[in-house]
């Protein structure tokens, strides 16, 4: 379906790709101007980068940083960001990964949440629910978070299986 399912830190990347996409999100964010977090996203080959989408706030892809994964969420550097405050070097502390929690295929009035408690048991893991009052097909509903010195795509297949125990209907 083309929308984020799935994110996580580090991110390996090439230098050169990562360079033409710090470049496009400078020349993009630069133009617009203001202030804070902008969701700034790409895809990604071997050879080049494209230009995706952007979201001027911060972005449910960085949800992960609320796993502790880095020393300021990407909430705590918007805010900062948008009231002046200073940032400091950002530092990746652990590993980290998430994963969404969508609707069912029926849109709902009154979501139900089930699974929590079987998803929230597990260690080195946390679960947060966005709050929307209605559903509709595949809508992200919610992000599971892992984090911790395991190799990041042992942390995304357990953040993708903490999200698949949890159903809303």
């Amino acid at each position: 379906r083309g929308d984020y399912q799935e994110s996580w830190q580090p991110m390996p990347m090439d230098k050169e790709r990562l360079g033409e996409a710090q470049e496009m999100a400078k020349k993009i964010t630069d133009e617009l101007g203001g202030a804070g977090v902008w969701g700034v996203e790409f895809f990604i080959t071997k050879d080049a980068t494209y230009f995706s989408e952007l979201s001027p706030r911060p972005h449910d892809t960085g949800m992960v940083t609320l796993a502790g994964t880095q020393n300021f969420s990407e909430f705590e550097l918007h805010a900062r960001a948008v009231l002046g405050f200073p940032i400091p070097e950002i530092k990746l502390l652990k590993n980290g990964a998430s994963a969404v929690v969508l609707a069912n295929q029926n849109s709902l009035e009154q979501p139900i949440f089930s699974g929590l408690e079987e998803a929230m048991i597990e260690s080195d893991s946390d679960l947060r629910i966005f709050g929307k009052p209605t559903s509709r097909p595949f809508r992200r509903m919610a992000v599971t978070l892992t984090y911790g010195n395991k190799d990041v795509e042992t942390l995304v297949e357990r953040a993708r299986e903490l999200a698949e125990k949890i159903t809303v209907n």
